[in-house]
């Protein structure tokens, strides 16, 4: 069997063809069974194609220039904002955003607080550095 009819391939010519830069093992489902398309992205993140946000989400890599090491594409906020977004969570802007563009301060968020409408048990993250979550309104 030649290499562009693995599960692998097809699954990194999906990777290759969408936008998005956060994907979830459900966008992968029609490829191949779940444990298969676990097992491939498993493998992709050890190649350093893929980081694993959390359980079933995964962003996509790239080498860092500075240091070689595999980095997602986009900042981990982003990331957990497109993650949470694609999971049918709705976010909000949280309360020290709404205090910082609002001028009441001069403190800079630093985006790893999301405000969520409704209740998340998802942790989302990358090397120890993981987003918290705030109920809003």
């Amino acid at each position: 069997m030649s290499k562009y009819g693995t599960i692998e391939y097809r699954i990194m010519a999906r990777i290759a063809r969408k936008k998005s830069a956060v994907f979830v093992r459900d966008d992968f489902s029609d490829i191949s069974d779940y444990d298969q398309v676990g097992r491939v992205l498993r493998n992709l993140t050890k190649k350093g194609s893929l980081i694993r946000l959390g359980y079933g989400v995964y962003a996509r890599a790239k080498k860092s220039p500075i240091n070689g090491e595999t980095v997602p594409v986009a900042p981990l906020p982003v990331l957990a904002k497109e993650a949470l977004q694609r999971l049918g969570i709705e976010t909000a802007p949280s309360r020290l955003e709404e205090a910082y563009n609002a001028g009441k301060t001069t403190q800079v968020p630093t985006g790893r607080l999301i405000g969520v409408k409704g209740r998340v048990n998802r942790k989302l993250g990358y090397r120890g550095a993981f987003i918290s979550y705030e109920r809003t309104a």
